[in-house]
């Protein structure tokens, strides 16, 4: 009877393993024939494509930055360090040489966990042939039943992809494609963004803490989370040495390494040039667009391309601290002046213009909410991210409070190019763009204030005025233009006074500067703007001398570089190549040097570098000397707007031109003080300090060693002449100084 019963349970018991045997059979079969998807056939498995990250190089071909939808840059096996492997192998795949993409042995220990325990994070079983079916094709939700398939649906596409690949192309193509911290894809990618080098140069140790982060990328993120991650690392240090990859010298060392991070950063948001990448990344979408055809498609995120532009990866970085460095102090004695009364906290009709203008308050309005429940909704405190002088800072703040908060602030643009060819070298539209987006070197044009006076008086010498023609810097009243009367800065006599051309160019002098513009004719002067590369409209008004006109950096780089360049201005351009994925050339891009044509003469250029050089000896810029020690052969001019809503400077190096600009992004903010708004206190120092640093790395000995060449017997004869000269006496006896002179502006015809 007993005997009957347990036969009985037996065959039962068989049945029912019978049964479940043959349910999982079907379960398979359905997977395998498509039931749950599609699952990639062998024609898909030999032909797969990676999306690859185009990559920014500079002129010395080192990486600055990349477009991309995943951070993935593929590399050959051979530069894949063995340390690597080995450190994968230890902790993910010991047996990985000798399974055929299924670790039989752990079958039955994931199908019990995953399948009957529904345990999501049951680690260990899917060997790394497994792990890259994952990575290559998406999983799908198919709800409770999710596990069983998508783990079925890799054990199969895991033994096409070892049918197809040998072991070494499957940890290249593993390497190549799995999700590390960051975003990154691939160890190529890791290794530049956490180490900032190639794969081939990583240590054991960074292999380790790399490989580390695969178990949980947020979890083992080495930048977030540095001690988490070091634990993690000498677990796979552990495994690397209790499998026999490591001896016990090399994992006793390893283990004690400190975790030292590199970060390159190639986040469009942040990293290096962040806003030359987002310039160079609407016109290369565009060359995309402009150049795919149906056999060849570019895609700037996915096709990896090779940019090579003009940019010099190191001035970048030293330009770009130079901007941070002096903003830092210039913003907090920017808040000091103006105190408590600060416009973007007392101006309620600022505040409302600014408030009126953002998203939040324009999508509340086309609801047809009252204006009192906006502004009450926007009252309302919430958590936000903060920019400020030390880093970001969270706070709990309300709408207003964060519009309040970012109209104090300075922004700055610089461009430096090369005066002989126009490639650009060092590319800073602001101060951070994460957190303001406008691009002072691409969108902006701002007045430029007497950073155009060079352009008048390279007019008036080139149409007959004499460096040594003396005009007087008394004050006039100009009737036929609405009484409208220029006036200096400063405290110096200036009723008697004349100053020679040189001389007035070099203390910028406002006075003379419109008498020379009356002598050269407005006409003639925006004609030699035009030739000197500038495309902006131009006012044809008197106080175009002053430089009302509104010009981009752009502009004023490639006009400055015409006094170094052979009179020719430079048009500014920052691409040189690009390449396919394989490296192949598709396009290369010259610059129009060949092209342009003398603005003005030979004499003239050269007249206009010694006046230059004097600004920066012994005029408005001389700061540049006294206080920074500058000493490199160069000459500048400095630019400050009415209301000191603009500070200038143009640094000109003979084989470096640089534009600066410092303002704040809304106009009806200005600087409280001239004595804090000038020229050369708000933007010269920028120059001057990423002129230091140059001047401390010898890679640009060539630059800032350069010198000007002598000026010609005739041209030094022509300037040798007195600063000033003062009135006659029978003209002082005369003239009553206390009376403004009245006068017409005298409008040259061609």
């Amino acid at each position: 009877m007993q005997k009957t019963t347990l036969k009985k349970y037996g065959k039962l018991l068989l049945k029912i393993a019978g049964g479940c045997l043959g349910i999982l059979f079907l379960f398979i079969l359905s997977v395998y024939f498509g039931v749950w998807g599609s699952i990639p056939g062998k024609k898909e498995i030999q032909s797969l494509s990676q999306y690859k990250a185009s990559e920014i190089y500079d002129v010395n071909n080192e990486l600055i930055g990349k477009f991309y939808l995943s951070n993935r840059q593929p590399i050959p096996f051979s530069q894949i360090p063995q340390h690597a492997i080995d450190a994968l192998l230890a902790t993910e795949d010991v047996r990985f040489y000798d399974h055929n993409g299924i670790d039989t042995r752990s079958l039955v220990r994931v199908f019990f966990k995953t399948i009957l325990l529904q345990d999501a994070s049951s680690g260990g079983g899917s060997t790394i042939t497994q792990q890259l079916a994952k990575n290559l094709f998406k999983r799908k939700n198919y709800g409770f039943l999710t596990i069983p398939v998508v783990k079925t649906k890799e054990m199969i596409v895991a033994r096409r992809l070892e049918n197809n690949y040998d072991k070494k192309e499957i940890l290249e193509l593993y390497f190549n494609t799995v999700p590390f911290s960051g975003n990154t894809y691939g160890i190529q990618s890791a290794a530049l963004k956490f180490f900032n080098k190639n794969a081939s140069d990583l240590s054991p140790s960074e292999a380790a803490t790399l490989i580390g982060t695969l178990k949980a990328t947020y979890t083992y993120d080495p930048n977030k989370f540095p001690d988490r991650s070091r634990k993690r690392r000498n677990v796979v240090l552990y495994q690397m040495h209790k499998y026999g990859f490591l001896n016990d010298t090399n994992y006793n060392t390893y283990k004690t390494d400190s975790l030292t991070l590199n970060f390159g950063n190639f986040d469009e948001q942040k990293g290096l040039a962040a806003y030359f990448r987002e310039e160079l990344r609407t016109k290369m979408a565009a060359w995309c667009k402009e150049n795919s055809t149906k056999e060849t498609p570019y895609n700037l995120y996915t096709s990896g391309l090779k940019i090579y532009t003009t940019i010099d990866k190191k001035m970048q970085q030293y330009a770009e601290e130079a901007v941070e460095e002096h903003l830092k102090n210039l913003q907090k004695n920017f808040e000091n002046e103006y105190g408590n009364n600060a416009p973007w906290l007392k101006n309620k009709a600022l505040i409302s213009s600014v408030v009126k203008r953002t998203t939040a308050y324009k999508k509340l309005k086309a609801t047809g909410v009252s204006e009192k429940a906006i502004l009450d909704s926007l009252s309302k405190k919430k958590k936000m991210q903060w920019y400020t002088l030390d880093g970001d800072k969270e706070v709990s703040a309300r709408t207003i409070d964060s519009i309040q908060h970012y109209l104090k602030f300075l922004n700055a643009g610089l461009l430096a190019i090369d005066p002989y060819t126009g490639a650009v070298k060092s590319w800073v539209g602001g101060v951070n763009f994460q957190h303001f987006k406008y691009d002072h070197v691409k969108k902006s044009k701002r007045q430029v204030g007497s950073t155009f006076k060079p352009i008048v008086y390279t007019t008036a010498l080139d149409n007959g005025v004499q460096p040594c023609d003396y005009f007087s810097a008394r004050e006039v009243e100009y009737e036929n233009m609405e009484g409208w009367s220029p006036s200096n800065s400063g405290d110096i006599e200036e009723k008697y006074l004349n100053y020679s051309l040189k001389t007035a160019l070099s203390k910028s002098i406002n006075t003379v500067s419109v008498k020379v513009l009356e002598e050269a004719g407005i006409d003639n002067t925006i004609k030699m703007a035009e030739k000197m590369g500038i495309t902006s409209t131009l006012p044809k008004v008197p106080s175009l001398a002053l430089g009302t006109a509104e010009i981009s950096l752009a502009e004023l780089t490639g006009a400055y570089a015409a006094f170094v360049n052979s009179s020719k201005p430079a048009s500014p351009h920052y691409l040189l190549k690009i390449e396919n994925d394989k490296g192949e050339l598709i396009e290369t891009f010259e610059s129009k040097k060949d092209t342009i044509q003398p603005a003005f003469s030979e004499s003239t250029r050269q007249i206009m570098i010694e006046m230059l050089q004097s600004v920066v000896n012994n005029g408005t810029a001389t700061r540049i000397r006294s206080t920074y020690g500058i000493k490199n052969d160069m000459g500048g001019k400095t630019g400050t707007t009415q209301s000191n809503k603009d500070a200038w400077f143009v640094s000109v190096m003979p084989k470096l031109i640089t534009a600066t600009w410092v303002g704040n992004d809304d106009h009806r903010i200005g600087f409280k003080t001239t004595r804090t708004g000038q020229g050369a206190n708000a933007a010269l120092p920028i120059a001057a300090k990423l002129i230091q640093k140059m001047n401390k790395d010898t890679v640009f000995n060539k630059l800032t060693e350069a010198q000007f060449k002598q000026p010609s017997a005739s041209v030094i004869k022509m300037l040798d002449c007195e600063p000033t000269k003062r009135d006659g006496f029978f003209k002082r006896l005369f003239t009553n100084p206390d009376k403004k002179k009245k006068t017409n502006f005298k409008t040259k015809k061609d």
